[in-house]
């Protein structure tokens, strides 16, 4: 019986542990700088590890955008997601069969469309068609990706 509760106890511990853990790559600090720098990083990496790196750089921009929306700042919200579309491009342009770390490109694109569907639902009616076609680009790359994945 001392084991059964024992078990409970773990398995209820590690429930809880893994939004935790899920939720704090959000709760990092985003600035301008530091996309800027991701951004050069992921144009002179190596072929191999771009897709990883521009959906990293997708993910942070989209977070970055999302905040400053939410702060009032649409201007800048605006420049980020026409940046987000190009990047997608890119993503779309980087895929290659010997992809590093293709599968967790595919997860940041889904969490990236995730959140910008929710933009989506709170911005205005005069944002909204901008994080639509950020969105599509999005989710386009999330499927070239995922389609990459499975030829594998």
């Amino acid at each position: 019986m001392r084991s059964v509760v024992v078990i409970a106890a773990l398995i209820t511990l590690s429930l809880t542990a893994i939004p935790v853990c899920a939720s704090s790559g959000d709760n990092k600090p985003l600035n301008p700088d530091a996309i800027a720098a991701l951004e050069a990083r992921a144009a002179q990496a190596q072929p191999r590890e771009q897709t990883f790196l521009y959906a990293q750089l997708v993910q942070q921009m989209t977070e970055l955008s999302i905040r400053q929306y939410a702060a009032g700042d649409a201007e800048k919200a605006s420049n980020l997601l026409k940046r987000i579309q190009q990047i997608a491009q890119k993503i779309h342009l980087s895929i290659s069969d010997n992809d590093k770390r293709l599968k967790n490109a595919e997860m940041l694109l889904s969490h990236t469309a995730f959140r910008l569907n929710e933009m989506l639902h709170a911005t205005s009616v005069e944002d909204r068609p901008l994080v639509q076609q950020a969105l599509a680009q999005v989710t386009e790359a999330q499927n070239a990706t995922l389609m990459r994945v499975f030829q594998k």
